[in-house]
């Protein structure tokens, strides 16, 4: 879209570590563009990106991570956002892929926005857990992490956690440890849906509208294809993320998740009995913390 009709996100990333080495990378080296090229632009050392974005538009990084910790800076857009959908993800391909999401669904002036967040195993979803924030996230940059090994993947908040989901594969649920998965980061046009189901359309006059990124790090294992299963498994020092502190929340982090999700979380499908027509999903009625 063209005009007033332009969905803007500025980016600015900085520093990416892969594995146990801290690699600097300038974005022009560590992602592309993979929507909206003709929007989009790379300023001064590379270091700051720049994006005009509309309903195919975005970036993804140029390597795709099997386990470890992906985190953003992000800043969402202010004001009237209602329809727009700010999106941050971790995603494979094809019509088996694994996903874990952060999607941040906009809304009208003075109203919170929402965090909707979802998993894909195998190309099902239908995972979705919603919250609010305790915070204004347009006054500010925050901290958005996904933390993802063999046995759990944690959705942060500025370091406290929202929501686990824990790996039951024995128990016949899939799990996302079989792909590797690239970054990718949107801004666009889901008034069909986003705001109230859909019935809060996008208020043109009130464009641009801009989301702001920054500090984009990976600590996470390099996808090499399917060697990396096992290798990205082997509780080395390397692989930090297979230490045994990281197989289960602490107490206080279990103590911060209850308080989140006591006071904040609107939705859980776990307990959508009618979407589900009495047929919870299996892992709902395991542990997950």
């Amino acid at each position: 879209m063209a005009g007033s009709q332009a969905l803007v996100m500025a980016v600015l990333v900085m520093g990416i570590a892969f594995h146990s080495t801290l690699i600097d990378a300038t974005i022009a080296k560590s992602m592309y563009f993979n929507w909206g090229a003709h929007h989009s632009s790379i300023l001064g050392n590379g270091d700051d990106l720049r994006l005009v974005l509309d309903q195919t538009s975005g970036i993804q990084s140029k390597r795709a991570f099997l386990f470890g910790s992906i985190e953003m800076l992000i800043k969402l857009v202010p004001g009237n956002s209602a329809g727009t959908v700010t999106a941050y993800y971790l995603s494979s391909t094809g019509a088996k892929h694994d996903e874990i999401d952060f999607e941040f669904l906009g809304n009208s002036t003075g109203e919170p926005y929402t965090v909707h967040t979802n998993i894909y195993t195998q190309g099902q979803g239908n995972k979705e857990q919603q919250f609010k924030l305790w915070f204004d996230p347009t006054s500010g940059y925050h901290n958005y992490t996904i933390h993802w090994n063999p046995t759990q993947v944690v959705w942060y908040v500025d370091s406290m956690p929202i929501r686990v989901f824990r790996n039951y594969e024995s128990e016949g649920i899939a799990y996302p440890n079989q792909q590797g998965m690239r970054v990718y980061s949107s801004l666009w046009n889901a008034d069909n849906w986003a705001t109230r189901g859909g019935l809060v359309k996008i208020d043109w006059t009130s464009a641009p509208f801009v989301a702001s990124y920054r500090r984009f790090r990976a600590r996470a294992c390099k996808w090499n294809g399917p060697v990396s299963i096992s290798l990205c498994a082997i509780p080395t020092p390397g692989n930090w993320w297979m230490s045994p502190v990281y197989k289960q929340l602490s107490n206080g982090q279990q103590a911060q998740l209850k308080w989140v999700r006591d006071n904040y979380m609107i939705y859980n499908y776990c307990t959508d009995f009618k979407r589900f027509k009495g047929q919870i999903p299996a892992e709902c009625s395991m542990p997950q913390f």
